[in-house]
């Protein structure tokens, strides 16, 4: 168990938390949410110890142990991939450490003996003998083969040390296990992965995700900050915003009877205040009127932008035609003879753990990247907007945000592109922020800003919900559903895939995968299921 007594964090004359009381129990796993800048990541640092609240205390069961995934990637470079994953049980690699320290000597005593020998028992106790075979079950369930689990960290690329602290965090059965956007960087097999894991796993789980189905799988329970505070609801994400939507819609409701009771009283007391007869019963109303309180429904602090991609022009039937493409970069084939043709009503997800081919395919659809050998051919009825999941060259600018999108507006007006502006949450003054210190959401909202104005009919997006809050990708998901042309797509987000998509690519070593289908479909082929089913071999000879 552990809770949060009356915590206070505050920033300058803000609070960020104010009396917040909440605990989290054995068994269960919480989703934490917020808009962006609620305090999500903030209030884990302070369940961790990482962070001082100003005031108030984080109590934890005497004797249990609390894990939490770290954020520096670069914090075990010195280490190998096997004994950060150990890291994650301090105590445990403590031991480790002390008993090879005491077995080297040369010139080992009996005081020596004695202390090996309480070491051993403790390393015993901490199933220490498992230690090395556990580390390297998590590691594999992630997806880093064993062949890399002597390296070095610093050999390791940035997703491949995001599975090993990941594993780190998970190893060793912690009581609390703290997650701050887990599934950041993992490929959909190792977000698989990882949602069979925190479902059979028996302890306390806190996790920050942008990932709504992944909170959907995982979670027993919301934990929702707005306005400083925490309320805590039973259920998944989605149970959590049908019934927070239905508390307001029961408010609301509750508040036009009372408001109707209040007009009635009024109109009485009006009507007979003065008449003699009447007086009483005035008086008796308007004391009736003196107890009646509206509730004090408080909107939500969360925004959400109003994402609507309107073509200018209908697209024809000849969309895009990809014919025998293929690209060498630095040596290595990334893509080899690729052949496809898009028609008027696709909504592709291109998916799979080779997001290098796939970026690397769109940039050459866009224009920004010459194919080796190949070709590709756009229709004449089609225009297109390409959003790159590396933005950074194109913020590279002294800029406002309004002077960057204008030479992408139709209309040479100010007002024209601050409109579209207001919709994705860039109000006033904001619209004359200098390009170059956005934030990464920020750029996002501005990449889509300029989606929006250019009117294209088909959109090319790679990674389009990284960078966002909940709300912004609800917005984004619900303008694509919603978007008449075409859309080529990659996302992690599952829910995103699932409900935008009508048609699957992979590219794989053996060629493109090409399926009509949703995404569900697509992962409950039987490749995927037996996948599945060596995984849940895995964890029952685990567990055994």
């Amino acid at each position: 168990m552990i809770q949060a007594s009356n915590i206070t964090l505050r920033l300058g004359k803000r609070a960020l938390f104010e009396d917040v009381n909440i605990k989290f129990t054995e068994g269960n796993c919480y989703g934490l949410i917020g808009a962006n800048g609620a305090g999500k990541s903030t209030f884990l640092k302070i369940l961790s110890g990482q962070l001082e609240p100003t005031k108030g205390d984080v109590i934890i069961t005497p004797g249990q142990r609390l894990s939490f995934l770290q954020q520096d990637h670069f914090k075990y470079d010195q280490y190998d991939v096997l004994n950060t994953v150990i890291m994650g049980n301090q105590r445990l690699y403590d031991i480790m450490k002390e008993k090879d320290a005491i077995y080297a000597k040369e010139d080992f005593t009996e005081e020596d003996g004695i202390k090996a020998s309480e070491l051993e028992g403790e390393f015993a106790t901490l199933n220490g003998w498992e230690a090395e075979s556990d580390a390297a079950t998590l590691l594999n369930g992630l997806g880093i083969e064993t062949d890399l689990h002597y390296k070095m960290m610093s050999e390791l690329n940035g997703n491949q040390k995001v599975k090993v602290l990941l594993a780190q965090a998970l190893f060793g059965n912690p009581d609390i296990l703290l997650l701050d956007e887990p599934t950041n960087h993992l490929d959909m097999e190792a977000i698989r992965w990882l949602e069979e894991f925190l479902i059979n796993f028996d302890n306390t789980v806190i996790v920050v995700s942008h990932d709504r189905y992944f909170l959907n799988k995982v979670c027993t329970h919301t934990a929702d900050i707005d306005y400083a505070k925490i309320q805590l609801y039973a259920g998944n994400y989605d149970f959590w915003y049908e019934s927070s939507q239905l508390m307001v819609k029961q408010m609301k409701e509750a508040n036009k009877k009372k408001e109707e009771k209040i007009k009635e009283l009024q109109e009485f007391i009006q009507r007979f205040s003065a008449n003699a007869s009447k007086s009483k019963q005035a008086t008796s109303r308007k004391k009736a009127l003196e107890k009646i309180e509206l509730d004090d429904i408080r909107p939500s602090s969360r925004k959400y932008p109003y994402i609507d991609f309107r073509p200018f022009r209908e697209i024809g039937n000849e969309v895009l035609t990809v014919t025998n493409l293929s690209k060498t970069v630095d040596g290595v084939k990334i893509l080899d003879n690729i052949s496809f043709t898009i028609s008027h009503d696709d909504k592709v997800a291109f998916v799979g753990p080779n997001t290098i081919a796939t970026t690397l395919l769109f940039r050459i659809l866009a224009g920004e990247v010459e194919p080796d050998e190949g070709s590709y051919k756009w229709g004449i009825t089609t225009s297109q907007s390409y959003f790159p999941k590396d933005n950074t060259s194109y913020f590279a600018s002294e800029d406002t945000i309004v002077d960057w999108l204008m030479p992408y507006s139709p209309e040479k007006e100010a007002t024209y592109v601050r409109g579209f502006l207001g919709r994705m949450l860039f109000a006033g003054e904001e619209g004359v922020k200098k390009v170059n210190v956005l934030s990464g959401g920020e750029r996002v909202r501005v990449m889509l800003s300029k989606m929006m104005i250019l009117g294209s009919n088909v959109l090319i997006m790679d990674e389009p919900t990284n960078h966002l809050d909940m709300e912004s990708i609800t917005a984004l998901n619900n303008g694509l559903m919603k978007f008449s042309g075409v859309v080529l797509f990659t996302s992690q987000d599952h829910q995103f895939v699932q409900t935008i998509a009508n048609r699957i690519m992979e590219l794989t070593p053996n060629g493109l995968i090409d399926k009509v289908t949703t995404y569900d479909e697509y992962l409950d082929n039987d490749e995927f299921a037996r996948k599945r089913q060596i995984m849940q071999i895995d964890r029952e000879d685990d567990n055994n």
